[in-house]
């Protein structure tokens, strides 16, 4: 998605690093940052070939999407730093 106005910049890192949950060779680094703009960016594997026909009759991927897939530990080292509503930008 498209950014309204201005650069976009990583705000944080939700959930433990990389290297904390046991990637020593930055072979595996799943990862979830918080973008300025309120969105977040993901960091997975593309499993868009492989899951795009599996999506529910109500679901769709349009051809500038990828289904990024990451690892359950990653969200789940995530889940506290998941705000429950956006934050609010400074005037």
């Amino acid at each position: 998605m498209a950014s309204k106005g201005g650069r976009v910049e990583i705000v944080r890192r939700l959930g433990s690093t990389p290297r904390e949950r046991g990637s020593l060779n930055n072979g595996t680094c799943p990862d979830i940052f918080e973008l300025s703009d309120g969105n977040f960016a993901v960091i997975g594997t593309d499993r868009t070939n492989d899951l795009k026909g599996k999506l529910p009759p109500d679901a769709g991927c349009a051809d500038y999407e990828r289904i990024v897939v990451i690892t359950r530990e990653t969200l789940v080292s995530a889940r506290a730093d998941i705000p429950r509503q956006r934050r609010r930008r400074a005037a």
